[in-house]
């Protein structure tokens, strides 16, 4: 099955495009080289003038403000350490060449200031726009449901206006308290557009499906539904997509089920020790059923009593480096945590750490739901 879930590549994203833009950044520093060898050189009868005066406008169109004013003070450098080489001191052409730099200097700083905001409004708008479509697909968990106390946590990742493919859910049904987490490969409205199937899927088929594997199953199905809408994607959007996924179930009974299709295992915190919940048969993701044979009827048990902790997330926490190519151990911070604190407070602790340990800076977004388990419902 081919899924909406890889994202077109940018325009100029490819290395063709990075290459051509590199060399743009850098052609304001090689025509200054190119007139210091000239000036220092038997060939420094060419008039060089006009090319330092390129240099910062140069400089303005790709390297912003602060880009500008290296071009600027190096071309000034370059004028200086000529004038002097060659004895130019008080002639009428080298306060020519100055004025003309300074000229056109002023000029390049304050338009590259000018588009740089320019750019960075014009970025905000889309984010905030690209954000309030992903408010309108994911919605915060209650913090009570049933027998469970839930908390939930979704950061996007430092990729500009990009939204991402992270999705979960949390919903009170007559068969327990039903969860979902998961990961959509590739980022965009393609990717926005798959997690709102999925969850548009899961949060019909939980009231309805008395078997866990089903609820998946609707999630799949619905996937398949859209891809073969003709026309509904490009090419480039179907090929090698696909969406980790894990469904879990708290019934009365103090046990959880889980249904794992590719997913990170989700980690329980009991008697402050947190153990990885591993399927004993790895599945496939989603959109990738063709690649394994007989899928399993039933859903995975594990105890789950009252007092302990269930952490669903996607690989965007486990993932996430520090700058010495650290993962972040989210085992031992969530042992970390004091016990009884509440569950949104507890991911709030959990954020906290991961920032500290990437320094701020996300390559993947995140997303985690906290489920505490009381008792009955």
């Amino acid at each position: 099955m081919k899924s909406p879930l890889r994202s077109p590549p940018r325009p100029g994203a490819g290395g063709r495009g990075r290459f051509l833009f590199t060399l743009m950044q850098c052609s304001p520093f090689l025509i200054a080289l190119a007139v210091l060898v000239i000036e220092l050189t038997p060939a420094h009868f060419i008039y060089t003038g006009p090319f330092l005066t390129a240099v910062p406008a140069l400089a303005a169109v790709t390297m912003g403000p602060r880009g500008t004013a290296a071009a600027t003070a190096l071309a000034l450098a370059i004028s200086v350490i000529t004038a002097t080489h060659n004895d130019a001191w008080g002639s009428l052409q080298v306060y020519t060449n100055f004025l003309a730099l300074g000229l056109v200097s002023a000029a390049g700083f304050i338009t590259s200031g000018a588009m740089q905001a320019r750019r960075q409004r014009e970025l905000d708008q889309v984010r905030r726009i690209a954000v309030a479509a992903q408010d309108v697909v994911l919605r915060p968990v209650p913090a009570r449901l049933g027998p469970v106390a839930a908390g939930s946590l979704c950061l996007a990742a430092g990729t500009g206006a990009r939204v991402g493919g992270d999705l979960y859910e949390a919903v009170e049904t007559p068969y327990g308290v039903r969860m979902i987490v998961g990961d959509v490969r590739g980022k965009g409205l393609s990717a926005v557009r798959a997690v709102a199937v999925v969850l548009g899927a899961f949060r019909e088929a939980v009231h309805y499906e008395d078997e866990l594997v089903e609820v998946m199953n609707r999630c799949s199905a619905a996937l398949r539904r859209e891809v073969a809408v003709p026309g509904a994607y490009g090419e480039e959007v179907l090929l090698e997509g696909f969406i980790t996924a894990l469904v879990a179930q708290v019934p009365d009974e103090p046990v959880v089920q889980l249904v794992n299709r590719g997913h990170p295992p989700p980690l329980l915190l009991h008697r402050g020790g947190a153990t990885p919940l591993v399927p004993s048969s790895p599945l496939p993701p989603l959109g990738l059923e063709d690649l394994a044979g007989d899928l399993p009827a039933k859903p995975e048990s594990y105890p789950f009593v009252p007092g302990d902790r269930l952490l669903l997330y996607t690989d965007g926490v486990i993932e996430a480096r520090d700058r010495d190519g650290e993962f972040f151990a989210l085992p031992e911070n969530m042992e970390g945590i004091r016990a009884g604190t509440p569950p949104q407070v507890f991911l709030e602790l959990l954020h906290d750490a991961l920032v500290r340990h990437t320094g701020g800076d996300l390559a993947d977004d995140v997303a985690m739901i906290l489920a505490d388990r009381h008792g009955t419902r």
